[in-house]
Formats: C-alpha cells, sequence, structure tokens
C-alpha cells in the first residue's frame, strides 16, 4: 500500500504549494525518501519556448528528487486557469489515466508520495471528472489547506462535505497564514469552530512567512512528524 497525502485545498491561493514542499522538506531533513507530485499546473511561464510549472519546480527542490517535470506534472498549460478551460483552449482532453500512471512510477521510486493538488476539489479536470475524482483514484488521504478569517468555515465545510461524499479519508486541516494575521475573532474562532462543527482535527497552523523565509521554529517538522508519525 502506498504511503502518502494528497494536499488540496479551499480555494487558490491558500498555501498548497507551500504546505506542500514545507512537509516535503521536513521529509528530508529526516532522511526520507519522499516523492511529490502536481498532476496539473496552470498559468505556467515560458522559458525558451518551455513551459515551467513553478510549484512543481519548488516541490522538487524540496524534496531534493531528480524525477523529471514531465513525470511530477503530467500536464503543463500556459492559461492562469482551471485545468479543463485551459486543456479546451489547447485542444488537449486531459486522460486521468495518465496522471495515475505517472504516479505510479513515483511511487516506485520513492518510500512516500505526496502530491499537491490545483484550486479547490470541485475544479474541473474534465466535463465530467474533477479533483476530487482524482484524489479518489489516487487511494491517498487528504489534507485540507484552507486560510483563517471570514468565510473560511464555509469554504472549509464545504471542501469537507464533497470529501465525505466520495468516501476519501481526511487525515486532517492545516491553517495557513498567507499573509500577516489581523486577530479578528474570526481569526480567533476558526479553528476551533471547524473542528467542532466537522469533526476533523485541526493539526496545524502555519504562520506568516515573511517573503517566503521562515524564522524560528520550523512548524513543518511537527507536521510532518505528526502526519506520518515520524521522530529523530
Amino acid at each position: 500500500m502506498v504511503r502518502g497525502i494528497f494536499i488540496t485545498g479551499t480555494d487558490t491561493g491558500v498555501g498548497k504549494t507551500l504546505v506542500a514542499a514545507g512537509i516535503a522538506s521536513a521529509f528530508r531533513e529526516r532522511g526520507i525518501n519522499v516523492g511529490v507530485m502536481k498532476p496539473i499546473h496552470t498559468g505556467c511561464k515560458t522559458r525558451k519556448g518551455t513551459l515551467i510549472p513553478e510549484d512543481s519546480v519548488k516541490l522538487a527542490k524540496s524534496a531534493s528528487v531528480e524525477d523529471s517535470l514531465g513525470l511530477i506534472t503530467p500536464y503543463s498549460f500556459r492559461e492562469p486557469v482551471a485545468p479543463f478551460v485551459a486543456a479546451t483552449e489547447n485542444n488537449v482532453v486531459i486522460n486521468p489515466e495518465r496522471i495515475i500512471k505517472s504516479f505510479k512510477t513515483l511511487c516506485k521510486r520513492h518510500e512516500y508520495m505526496i502530491i499537491e493538488g490545483i484550486g479547490g476539489v470541485l475544479v474541473p479536470i474534465t466535463q465530467s471528472f474533477y479533483l476530487a475524482d482524482l484524489i479518489k483514484r489516487l487511494k491517498l488521504p487528504a489534507l485540507i489547506v484552507t486560510r483563517p478569517g471570514l468565510g473560511t468555515i464555509n469554504h472549509t465545510m464545504l471542501t469537507i462535505n464533497c470529501l465525505k461524499e466520495r468516501k476519501t479519508p481526511l487525515i486532517g486541516i492545516v491553517i495557513n497564514y498567507s499573509r500577516k494575521g489581523e486577530n479578528t475573532l474570526a481569526e480567533r474562532s476558526c479553528s476551533e469552530t471547524i473542528e467542532s462543527l466537522s469533526g476533523i482535527p485541526v493539526i496545524g497552523t502555519i504562520p506568516y512567512i515573511s517573503k517566503g523565509k521562515l524564522t524560528g521554529l520550523n512548524p513543518f517538522l511537527k507536521l510532518a512528524d505528526g502526519l506520518f508519525d515520524i521522530r529523530c
């Protein structure tokens, strides 16, 4: 059985890449052979005529892997839109089996797999296949990344309910401060409220990391330890 986790979010821009890369880096520090994958990447920049999935580059660097970007990210698109829209724009039909084949190849190379999704769980990959369906096909438990503050209860509960409908195991929730906290009532109460309403534990809170630079204790080490019961 593959050991790993699928990191999804309540929306785009909530910090999925930060959390995925942070956990991968923590695994690397623990000496664990971890593989990474972001099956679909839209909004790619072009360098010398080649699309570069920048989030995937960050993941690969954090995990210190030498797997090809084509294997880590089977589908890359220039347009910063949902995968189905980007694929349609480029006359491409995304084949989930191609993604699953890449996933199985990476599983043979690594002890653990960390998969990062794109957008939220109901982002369309094809006309009738959503990100939530891909999570189910990969048979990995999901970790939900959400932001603190107003609106997060609604977004998080919708995400949880969607995954539960597909009988996807939920390993927990991470609250990520993608910007400086404002100490509002919504921020202070969201963790306890989400746990109370959903029954899903908030297993970590990632503080605001200024300009991508981590200071103080590394919160990802504790998070990785809790997820996979790894000890020094």
